[in-house]
């Protein structure tokens, strides 16, 4: 029998994320970026990450063209990014100051954490691919984390802001 894919979008959107936008570059140089959910810490020795992908996603021939991605911890106040990176099209980079990482890769001023990667290895998972990221670079900012759960996004309460960090 087959869960239906409405009811299993339903149910897996009952789990609360931290949001995320992942950036690369095509074949030509040029940035291509969306808001990601499915990012999850995989190793700490070595420090590897995994990111899914959507097949259909003008983002995912990117990362085999460039071989390389950032991602970005968006904080709390930055549901706009999410919102500008969760649509296609190039326009959403235009008029959005961004940082350049060691490595090329576009990042998002403000977040939490962002994590540089080179693409390790990757897996097709039915209409995703993912893509096990060996990180590169990474720095950690402080705040709350941008929350999303059943289709808003949400707020922490009672978290302090510890956690500054530095460039690795």
């Amino acid at each position: 029998m087959t869960v239906d894919a409405a009811l299993f979008k339903r149910a897996l959107g009952q789990l609360a994320s931290g949001v995320t936008v992942v950036t690369t570059l095509d074949a030509e140089g040029r940035p291509l970026g969306l808001t990601v959910t499915a990012f999850c810490s995989i190793s700490l020795e070595p420090p590897l990450v995994l990111v899914s992908i959507d097949n259909r996603s003008e983002t995912h021939d990117g990362f085999r063209a460039s071989g390389i991605f950032g991602v970005s911890l968006l904080a709390e106040g930055q549901e706009d990014v999410s919102r500008r990176f969760s649509r296609g099209g190039a326009s959403k980079f235009e008029g959005l100051p961004l940082l350049t990482g060691r490595h090329g890769v576009l990042l998002i001023p403000g977040a939490l954490a962002q994590i540089e990667c080179r693409v390790a290895v990757t897996y097709p998972g039915g209409d995703h691919t993912l893509y096990l990221g060996e990180v590169l670079n990474a720095s950690v900012s402080p705040g709350r984390p941008l929350v999303y759960q059943a289709g808003h996004y949400r707020h922490l309460q009672g978290l302090d802001h510890a956690g500054a960090g530095r460039r690795s």
